[in-house]
């Protein structure tokens, strides 16, 4: 699958020397959806603004396209949709013409067809004549999401595009998200709900103080750095282990009521059969067993933690 945004080697350094990104090189597939994680400050909303133009890079280069986002910026520009944190739009301006004016702003001739299949989209329809400083707070939010798609971009970046709304924007804003991926348009989201991410993204990127720790496939980075754990349910709790059972990978949990043995599913020899026949002949009783597979919370998490320890 061919890139439509290449990041090379982007770094970025603000006044007063707080490095914001450090050599992050990215390429970002036509029509995938990515969603980048990381904890506030980590330097996901630096990375979208420099690529969307917004903020100047230190050093690095992106092509959006094919177009250098410095040199060509407004062919760059024009191919992006961007939905940001902020609900920043004027108040007295009503729905359709703030729409209006933002297809204007890219050279767009007024497309009225189009304007309404996004407000209908967005259950906007029926507020497109009313100011902006009368709509609620979810339904602002909505109207930025319009505002990023009626120029026609084949990229949206959506920058925390659920935090604070309702349950209702958040669905209808999914089902959008899975309409523009079936029509082609690229997606990049950033988010702290993870299980959002684990839902709707085909890759997982992970940044945290500045740096892209990992980027892969969703089911490939679960498939490499997540565990899998056997959980044995014992008919009566035992104070400690069994002698025979000291040479696995087990640990006691429920007050000794249950074993927990981690392994690496990814290894063709697991230990769990020899596992089960060394339970049988000391004699302990199984009342239940349950397969535990790592989430894709605790996998950044995990990734998170250890580049604190190494930077600490």
């Amino acid at each position: 699958m061919h890139s439509i945004i290449s990041i090379s080697y982007l770094s970025k350094t603000y006044e007063g020397g707080f490095q914001a990104l450090k050599d992050v090189s990215l390429d970002i597939r036509r029509g995938e959806i990515l969603a980048l994680l990381g904890p506030n400050g980590a330097g996901k909303t630096t990375l979208i603004s420099i690529i969307c133009g917004i903020v100047n890079a230190s050093a690095g280069t992106v092509t959006v396209d094919g177009f250098d986002n410095v040199k060509q910026a407004h062919s760059a520009r024009e191919r992006i949709g961007l939905v940001p944190q902020e609900l920043t739009l004027g108040a007295f301006e009503t729905v359709w013409d703030t729409l209006c004016f933002s297809r204007g702003l890219f050279g767009k001739k007024p497309n009225p067809a189009l304007l309404e299949r996004v407000l209908r989209d967005l259950t906007l329809w029926e507020k497109r004549h009313e100011m902006l400083m009368h709509l609620s707070g979810g339904m602002r939010r909505r109207v930025l999401i319009a505002k990023a798609l009626v120029h026609e971009p084949v990229i949206l970046f959506l920058d925390e595009p659920t935090a604070g709304v309702d349950v209702e924007l958040r669905k209808d804003m999914w089902e959008l998200v899975a309409r523009l991926r079936q029509s082609g348009v690229t997606i990049i989201l950033t988010t702290h709900y993870i299980e959002e991410a684990e839902a709707i993204a085909d890759r997982v990127g992970v940044i945290n103080q500045g740096q892209l720790l990992v980027v892969d496939d969703k089911q490939t980075l679960m498939h490499k750095l997540g565990k899998r754990q056997l959980a044995v349910e014992l008919t009566a709790p035992v104070a400690t282990l069994p002698a025979a059972l000291t040479r696995f990978n087990l640990e006691l949990a429920e007050e000794g009521s249950r074993l927990v043995y981690t392994y690496d599913p990814n290894n063709t020899h697991t230990g769990v059969d020899e596992l089960m026949k060394a339970i049988a002949a000391t004699g302990l009783i199984i009342k239940d067993m349950q397969t535990i597979k790592t989430s894709l919370e605790e996998i950044f998490v995990n990734l998170v933690k250890g580049k604190e320890r190494n930077t600490a």
